[in-house]
């Protein structure tokens, strides 16, 4: 009796896994072939989301600041008005972010159109200057001066050229596309609107939020699981938190700092040279290259000598940030070394874009955390957590030493390297 009713079991159990076979089969090839369709769905419903995924954005932005004004007015003012706690410091969070950009636009724009219209204006003269040194130059030396004529005339027809072949029909289908491109624009701030409605409701309901995917998680999942998942999701938390706050603290120092030695040191173009310097050192690794490229040559075009006290300048200041300031205020916040940091950058940027490029390095932290704790994990399970601790020897030095004592392998103290799984803590 008992063996009829484990064959039928087994029966069962082999039924079971061949319906789940069939029917992932079935679900592949339906996703395969349909693979178009489902991609333009997955774009439409994009599109539909934005303004929640820009509320989203903004609302953890401003998380931590609605939480500390209302911790601080809960109590000392609002001791028995809670809810009255909440909503004013939502609104307060919202008044001191716009207040700071309405600061930083009524402070920097100005000076901003100063300079790029005191470039605009520069260009033709400096056209002009170039043109008469050059034929100064060339005045003492025909044959230089019918070889650069040659190639002046080559690069005349060139251009002419590319104006009819490609300016043309580019500048015509910009024409056609301007409608769209305001349409664009229109779209793009009604769901900056929206997401800003967005985030107010967000930030609102945020601690109810919390507790609902807490219970739906410890609903799903038993409770070591969901446990570490939270654990885990507090990590990554914790992990952007640091990372973003940091470096914007970092960049906004950089370009106070540049403004202040720019207009020192006498350099032109400051206030856009400065703001330059400051928004692409939030970039990761890439960033003070990136900004300093342009900015030295907005100077020098202006003047040569200037340009090449810039650099001189910008390399001071970026070791500064890299060995000085930068490891201060993001100490610990993804504990990644520069290999893996330049590998966040490039791979996430290749598939991602600039947003790639951004979140890259605490995303890929959260990522190395997760595989640190599956290492630790397995040696547990296999009983090898000594290797943690213990010393590596370099493998050409260990196979000297094998050759030189007869296979038999010895510690080398020159050759150790220590195993850093399992360091970081929380």
């Amino acid at each position: 009796m008992q063996f009829e009713q484990d064959e039928k079991r087994r029966l069962w159990r082999y039924v079971t896994v061949g319906f789940l076979v069939l029917a992932l089969g079935i679900l592949f090839f339906f996703f395969l072939f349909r693979l178009r369709e489902i991609g333009d769905w997955i774009r439409r419903m994009r599109a539909i989301l934005v303004p929640f995924i820009y509320g989203g954005v903004m609302a953890y932005m401003l998380r931590m600041p609605c939480n500390f004004l209302e911790k601080h007015l809960k109590k000392r003012i609002f001791r028995k008005k809670q809810k009255l706690a909440e909503t004013f410091s939502i609104v307060a969070s919202l008044t001191v972010v716009f207040l700071l950009l309405y600061l930083l636009v009524n402070l920097v724009a100005p000076q901003l159109f100063a300079s790029i219209s005191s470039i605009a204006v520069m260009i033709p003269g400096a056209v002009e200057d170039a043109s008469k040194w050059l034929e100064a130059k060339l005045a003492d030396d025909p044959v230089l001066e019918n070889y650069v004529l040659t190639a002046m005339e080559g690069i005349g027809q060139k251009f002419q050229a590319w104006a009819t072949k490609d300016l043309l029909p580019m500048l015509e289908g910009m024409v056609g596309g301007f409608a769209s491109t305001v349409s664009s624009v229109v779209a793009m701030l009604a769901n900056l609107l929206i997401g800003m409605v967005v985030c107010i409701y967000t930030l609102a309901s945020r601690k109810t939020f919390a507790r609902q995917a807490r219970a739906m998680l410890y609903s799903i999942c038993k409770p070591r699981w969901a446990d570490a998942i939270l654990a885990e999701v507090e990590y990554a938390d914790r992990m952007f938190v640091g990372f973003f706050s940091g470096k914007i603290l970092d960049s906004t120092i950089i370009g106070v700092l540049c403004y202040v030695f720019s207009l020192l040191l006498g350099f032109p173009n400051a206030m856009l040279v400065s703001v330059i310097v400051g928004v692409t050192n939030v970039i990761p690794y890439f960033g003070p290259y990136i900004g300093a490229v342009p900015s030295a040559l907005l100077i020098l075009m202006v003047d040569p000598v200037k340009c090449v006290w810039f650099v001189v300048f910008i390399i001071i200041l970026q070791q500064f940030d890299g060995n000085i300031l930068g490891p201060r205020l993001l100490a610990g916040s993804t504990g990644l070394s520069g290999f893996w940091v330049l590998f966040a950058v490039t791979v996430f940027g290749g598939l991602f874009g600039f947003v790639g490029i951004l979140t890259g390095v605490p995303v890929f932290a959260v990522i190395y955390d997760l595989i640190r704790k599956l290492v630790v994990y397995g040696l547990k399970r296999n009983g090898k957590m000594e290797m943690l601790l213990e010393e590596v020897p370099d493998c050409g030095e260990t196979a000297e030493k094998e050759d030189q004592e007869g296979g038999k392998p010895t510690q080398n103290k020159a050759g150790k390297k220590r195993i850093s799984w399992g360091k970081r803590g929380r």
